[in-house]
């Protein structure tokens, strides 16, 4: 009897978690009847542990917790590729970005460097209001411990313009600031 009560109780957590997905992304799960196009215009398909489609199946057949694990919601490029094909609406696309987001709250990230690359990136987003590609390699690498990994690269894009000693500034700096503190002040990273 016990055994029935915590899975009553799971079953309800992750029930109000997917509802928490769903009103992040903006779109709901039901609405989906799994013809596959989001999969099949998937640039990234092919790498993925479950197709788009699978995803959102295994939400639906709450399976949330095994969404969350998966390698996909990673992968995901958030190229809009699957979300513009949907002929139902679905947001595939903010939907996986909701369950990354979801993942990184739990603490639950298959593969740590996709993590430090995501804070890494989004740190040089907050300091200049656009991304430092120098500065995000030099964190990355440091925090992964790969401290002189693609230094070969360095100097040849650096001649070609392709990455800048410097950081260039934005116009609407602090307004980028703004964003990130009100997503704080709602409890986001």
């Amino acid at each position: 009897m016990g055994n029935a009560i915590n899975l009553t109780t799971a079953n309800k957590e992750e029930k109000l978690l997917l509802a928490k997905v769903e009103k992040e992304s903006g779109t709901n799960i039901k609405l989906c009847y799994q013809c596959g196009k989001c999969s099949a215009g998937c640039p990234a398909g092919f790498a993925m542990d479950y197709t788009p489609r699978q995803v959102i199946r295994l939400l639906q057949l709450d399976l949330f917790d095994e969404a969350l694990k998966a390698e996909s919601i990673w992968i995901c490029a958030t190229c809009e590729t699957c979300t513009a094909r949907c002929p139902r609406g679905v947001d595939v696309a903010s939907l996986m970005d909701a369950l990354r987001r979801e993942a990184l709250s739990q603490g639950i990230v298959t593969d740590k460097k996709v993590a430090v690359f995501n804070k890494s990136f989004l740190n040089t987003v907050k300091q200049y209001g656009r991304v430092h590609e120098g500065e995000l390699l030099l964190r990355y690498n440091t925090f992964t411990g790969q401290f002189f990994k693609d230094a070969e690269l360095g100097l040849p894009m650096m001649t070609r313009g392709k990455v800048h000693l410097l950081p260039s500034m934005i116009k609407g700096k602090k307004e980028v600031k703004k964003i990130f503190s009100r997503i704080e002040e709602l409890g986001g990273e």
